[in-house]
Protein backbone atom coordinates (compact mmCIF):
# COMPACT_ATOMS: atom_id res chain seq x y z
CA UNK A 1 0.00 0.00 0.00
CA UNK A 2 0.82 3.50 -0.65
CA UNK A 3 1.97 5.59 2.34
CA UNK A 4 0.11 8.58 3.06
CA UNK A 5 2.32 11.05 1.35
CA UNK A 6 1.97 9.29 -1.76
CA UNK A 7 -1.70 9.17 -2.06
CA UNK A 8 -2.54 12.79 -2.44
CA UNK A 9 0.04 12.81 -5.44
CA UNK A 10 -1.73 10.10 -7.05
CA UNK A 11 -5.14 11.09 -6.61
CA UNK A 12 -3.88 14.48 -8.16
CA UNK A 13 -2.82 12.70 -11.86
CA UNK A 14 -5.26 10.16 -11.27
CA UNK A 15 -8.07 12.98 -11.01
CA UNK A 16 -6.57 14.82 -13.85
CA UNK A 17 -6.27 11.94 -16.40
CA UNK A 18 -10.03 10.83 -15.99
CA UNK A 19 -10.71 14.49 -16.14
CA UNK A 20 -9.50 14.75 -19.52
CA UNK A 21 -10.56 11.11 -20.66
CA UNK A 22 -13.92 12.89 -20.38
CA UNK A 23 -13.17 15.41 -22.82
CA UNK A 24 -14.33 12.34 -26.04
CA UNK A 25 -17.92 12.46 -23.90
CA UNK A 26 -18.43 16.27 -24.27
CA UNK A 27 -16.83 15.26 -28.13
CA UNK A 28 -19.89 13.01 -28.70
CA UNK A 29 -22.48 15.12 -27.24
CA UNK A 30 -21.67 18.72 -28.59
CA UNK A 31 -19.08 17.82 -31.20
CA UNK A 32 -20.47 15.45 -32.86
CA UNK A 33 -17.91 13.30 -32.37
CA UNK A 34 -17.99 9.87 -33.75
CA UNK A 35 -16.29 5.92 -33.18
CA UNK A 36 -13.43 7.05 -35.85
CA UNK A 37 -13.08 9.91 -33.42
CA UNK A 38 -12.78 8.15 -30.33
CA UNK A 39 -10.50 5.38 -31.33
CA UNK A 40 -8.28 7.70 -33.23
CA UNK A 41 -7.57 9.36 -30.22
CA UNK A 42 -6.93 6.73 -28.36
CA UNK A 43 -4.55 5.65 -30.82
CA UNK A 44 -2.66 9.14 -30.88
CA UNK A 45 -2.59 8.66 -26.92
CA UNK A 46 -0.14 5.72 -27.78
CA UNK A 47 2.51 8.72 -29.31
CA UNK A 48 2.24 10.23 -26.28
CA UNK A 49 2.92 7.58 -23.93
CA UNK A 50 5.88 6.79 -25.88
CA UNK A 51 7.26 10.09 -25.78
CA UNK A 52 7.30 9.85 -22.43
CA UNK A 53 8.51 6.61 -22.54
CA UNK A 54 11.74 7.92 -23.89
CA UNK A 55 12.25 10.82 -21.61
CA UNK A 56 12.44 8.33 -18.55
CA UNK A 57 14.54 6.12 -20.24
CA UNK A 58 16.96 9.25 -20.76
CA UNK A 59 16.55 9.99 -17.69
CA UNK A 60 17.38 6.83 -15.95
CA UNK A 61 20.84 6.19 -18.03
CA UNK A 62 21.70 10.03 -19.67
CA UNK A 63 23.62 8.93 -22.54
CA UNK A 64 23.63 5.25 -21.71
CA UNK A 65 20.01 5.63 -23.02
CA UNK A 66 20.67 6.44 -26.14
CA UNK A 67 21.06 3.38 -28.20
CA UNK A 68 18.29 1.81 -26.75
CA UNK A 69 16.38 4.84 -26.68
CA UNK A 70 16.97 5.02 -30.56
CA UNK A 71 15.84 1.07 -30.95
CA UNK A 72 12.66 1.98 -28.82
CA UNK A 73 12.11 4.50 -31.55
CA UNK A 74 12.25 2.80 -34.00
CA UNK A 75 10.43 -0.09 -32.86
CA UNK A 76 7.45 1.41 -31.53
CA UNK A 77 7.07 4.22 -34.03
CA UNK A 78 7.46 1.32 -36.48
CA UNK A 79 4.50 -0.88 -34.23
CA UNK A 80 2.41 2.33 -33.82
CA UNK A 81 2.51 3.25 -37.75
CA UNK A 82 1.39 0.01 -38.66
CA UNK A 83 -1.33 0.10 -35.72
CA UNK A 84 -2.13 3.47 -36.84
CA UNK A 85 -2.74 2.75 -40.69
CA UNK A 86 -4.69 -0.20 -39.44
CA UNK A 87 -7.22 2.12 -37.20
CA UNK A 88 -7.40 4.85 -39.90
CA UNK A 89 -8.44 1.93 -42.24
CA UNK A 90 -10.93 0.15 -39.81
CA UNK A 91 -12.93 3.75 -39.19
CA UNK A 92 -12.37 5.27 -42.33
CA UNK A 93 -13.17 3.34 -44.93
CA UNK A 94 -12.19 0.92 -47.90
CA UNK A 95 -9.48 2.53 -49.84
CA UNK A 96 -7.86 4.79 -46.98
CA UNK A 97 -5.19 2.06 -46.25
CA UNK A 98 -3.72 2.25 -49.68
CA UNK A 99 -3.65 5.90 -50.13
CA UNK A 100 -2.03 5.82 -46.73
CA UNK A 101 0.45 2.76 -47.34
CA UNK A 102 3.76 4.04 -48.54
CA UNK A 103 4.68 2.63 -52.32
CA UNK A 104 7.35 2.72 -55.28
CA UNK A 105 9.56 5.63 -54.96
CA UNK A 106 8.39 7.83 -52.90
CA UNK A 107 9.09 5.36 -50.19
CA UNK A 108 11.74 5.98 -47.30
CA UNK A 109 14.52 2.86 -47.43
CA UNK A 110 14.18 -0.04 -45.59
CA UNK A 111 12.30 -0.23 -41.69
CA UNK A 112 12.16 3.40 -42.07
CA UNK A 113 8.90 2.72 -44.10
CA UNK A 114 7.24 1.98 -40.92
CA UNK A 115 8.07 5.25 -39.78
CA UNK A 116 6.74 7.08 -42.90
CA UNK A 117 3.59 5.19 -42.05
CA UNK A 118 3.27 6.51 -38.57
CA UNK A 119 4.18 10.30 -40.02
CA UNK A 120 1.68 9.51 -42.79
CA UNK A 121 -1.34 8.61 -40.15
CA UNK A 122 -0.35 11.29 -38.51
CA UNK A 123 -0.64 13.84 -41.26
CA UNK A 124 -4.20 12.33 -41.96
CA UNK A 125 -5.23 12.75 -38.92
CA UNK A 126 -4.09 16.18 -38.34
CA UNK A 127 -6.22 17.21 -41.58
CA UNK A 128 -9.27 15.61 -40.97
CA UNK A 129 -9.74 14.84 -37.48
CA UNK A 130 -13.07 16.40 -35.81
CA UNK A 131 -13.22 19.63 -33.29
CA UNK A 132 -11.59 19.20 -30.49
CA UNK A 133 -9.59 15.92 -31.20
CA UNK A 134 -6.49 17.75 -31.46
CA UNK A 135 -7.42 19.37 -28.12
CA UNK A 136 -7.87 16.34 -26.27
CA UNK A 137 -4.49 15.12 -27.79
CA UNK A 138 -3.31 18.31 -25.58
CA UNK A 139 -4.83 17.39 -22.67
CA UNK A 140 -3.67 13.62 -22.61
CA UNK A 141 -0.10 14.52 -23.05
CA UNK A 142 -0.44 17.01 -20.17
CA UNK A 143 -2.15 14.09 -18.10
CA UNK A 144 0.65 12.17 -18.53
CA UNK A 145 3.14 14.64 -18.15
CA UNK A 146 1.92 15.34 -14.66
CA UNK A 147 1.74 11.71 -14.41
CA UNK A 148 5.46 11.55 -15.23
CA UNK A 149 6.33 14.44 -12.47
CA UNK A 150 4.35 13.23 -9.90
CA UNK A 151 4.77 9.65 -10.00
CA UNK A 152 8.07 9.07 -11.71
CA UNK A 153 10.46 11.86 -10.33
CA UNK A 154 8.76 13.20 -7.26
CA UNK A 155 7.11 9.94 -6.10
CA UNK A 156 10.83 8.09 -6.86
CA UNK A 157 9.29 5.44 -9.17
CA UNK A 158 12.97 5.91 -11.30
CA UNK A 159 14.48 4.38 -8.69
CA UNK A 160 12.89 1.13 -9.04
CA UNK A 161 12.73 1.54 -12.80
CA UNK A 162 14.84 -0.98 -15.76
CA UNK A 163 15.33 0.08 -19.24
CA UNK A 164 13.54 -3.10 -20.43
CA UNK A 165 10.26 -2.37 -18.26
CA UNK A 166 9.97 0.85 -19.62
CA UNK A 167 10.42 0.14 -23.07
CA UNK A 168 8.01 -2.79 -22.74
CA UNK A 169 5.32 -1.28 -20.43
CA UNK A 170 3.52 0.43 -23.72
CA UNK A 171 3.52 -2.43 -25.74
CA UNK A 172 1.43 -4.02 -22.71
CA UNK A 173 -1.05 -1.74 -22.52
CA UNK A 174 -1.72 -1.09 -26.20
CA UNK A 175 -2.54 -4.86 -26.00
CA UNK A 176 -5.06 -4.66 -23.29
CA UNK A 177 -6.46 -1.39 -24.09
CA UNK A 178 -6.93 -1.31 -27.42
CA UNK A 179 -7.44 -4.91 -28.11
CA UNK A 180 -10.80 -4.21 -25.84
CA UNK A 181 -11.85 -0.68 -27.33
CA UNK A 182 -11.31 -1.95 -31.12
CA UNK A 183 -13.72 -5.10 -29.93
CA UNK A 184 -16.01 -2.92 -28.68
CA UNK A 185 -15.49 -0.32 -31.53
CA UNK A 186 -16.60 -3.69 -33.73
CA UNK A 187 -19.44 -3.80 -31.94
CA UNK A 188 -21.09 -0.36 -32.03
CA UNK A 189 -20.18 0.13 -35.65
CA UNK A 190 -22.71 -2.79 -36.53
CA UNK A 191 -25.28 -1.53 -34.46
CA UNK A 192 -24.94 1.45 -35.89
CA UNK A 193 -22.88 3.79 -33.64
CA UNK A 194 -25.64 4.63 -31.45
CA UNK A 195 -24.98 7.65 -29.12
CA UNK A 196 -25.13 5.75 -25.91
CA UNK A 197 -22.86 3.15 -26.85
CA UNK A 198 -20.35 5.40 -28.11
CA UNK A 199 -20.34 6.95 -24.46
CA UNK A 200 -20.66 3.69 -23.02
CA UNK A 201 -16.58 2.64 -24.80
CA UNK A 202 -15.66 6.50 -23.45
CA UNK A 203 -16.51 5.22 -19.98
CA UNK A 204 -14.59 1.71 -20.59
CA UNK A 205 -11.80 3.02 -21.20
CA UNK A 206 -11.36 5.16 -18.39
CA UNK A 207 -11.97 2.00 -16.36
CA UNK A 208 -9.61 0.30 -18.15
CA UNK A 209 -7.45 3.24 -17.82
CA UNK A 210 -7.84 3.51 -13.89
CA UNK A 211 -6.77 -0.35 -13.57
CA UNK A 212 -3.71 0.10 -15.75
CA UNK A 213 -2.70 3.32 -13.47
CA UNK A 214 -3.41 1.63 -10.19
CA UNK A 215 -1.45 -0.74 -11.64
CA UNK A 216 1.17 0.31 -13.01
CA UNK A 217 2.25 2.46 -9.58
CA UNK A 218 1.36 0.08 -7.21
CA UNK A 219 4.07 -1.78 -8.13
CA UNK A 220 6.82 0.36 -7.17
CA UNK A 221 4.72 1.37 -3.63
Amino acid sequence: MPSDGNLPRDRIALAFLVAVNLIPIAGVLWLEWDLASIIILYWLENLVIGFYTILKMLHLQGLGALFPAAFFCLHYGAFCGVHGIFVLTLTGGEGLGDQLFPSGEDSWPAHLVFIQMLVRAVQHILDTAAPGVVLAWLGLFLSHGLSLVLNYFQGGEYRHSKINTLMSAPYKRIAVLHVAIIAGGWGIQALGSPLVLLIALVVLKIALDITLHRRAHQAHD
